[in-house]
């Protein structure tokens, strides 16, 4: 696959119709742990491409990669979530998501499929006294499996969303 294939192909009424969207969660791995984010929130999904590395950034923003001529930030989910570094393959990807307005792609190990949680399956996050635990939207249940649901527009904190902005525009 090249890096301008698409690595995971979604319907793409899923990016049209936000009735469609609704309870629909792109899930993904991170180490041994499944996640999800809102569809509503996903640009789309690209393979591992070249990074560009901008100094002085936090050790999981991993740097820039231009897309169709427009230069996006991009986060290591893995270091984020203070998680051993992995080598980058063929399964690894990027997915581009909006926050705050801002498009930003997420490294991910691999993506797993579109699944339907409905709020009625969806529980509270557990109660955490550190800071960045802030991004757990609640833990979805499907079947006997659980996923642990991003609350995406709480990944970055604000004052990491105006660096990478003033970052991605010098780039």
């Amino acid at each position: 696959m090249n890096a301008n294939q698409n690595a995971f192909d979604l319907d793409d009424d899923l990016f049209d119709d936000e009735d469609t969207q609704k309870d629909k969660y792109l899930t993904f791995c991170i180490a041994t742990e499944d996640y999800g984010i809102a569809i509503a929130n996903v640009t789309e999904i690209i393979g591992i491409q070249s990074i560009t590395e901008i100094p002085e950034m936090p050790e999981y923003i991993k740097g820039v990669i231009n897309l169709r001529g427009k230069v996006i930030p991009v986060m290591d989910v893995r270091l984020r979530f203070k998680l051993p570094p992995r080598e980058y393959d063929e399964r690894t990807c990027i997915v581009v998501v909006e926050i705050d307005g801002a498009s930003v792609g997420l490294v991910v190990d691999t993506v797993n499929e579109v699944v339907d949680i409905p709020e009625d399956q969806v529980e509270p996050p557990p109660k955490s006294k550190h800071k960045g635990g802030g991004y757990i939207q609640g833990i979805g249940k499907i079947g006997k499996e659980v996923k642990i649901l991003l609350d995406i527009n709480k990944i970055l904190y604000e004052e990491e969303l105006a660096t990478l902005s003033e970052a991605t525009q010098s780039a």
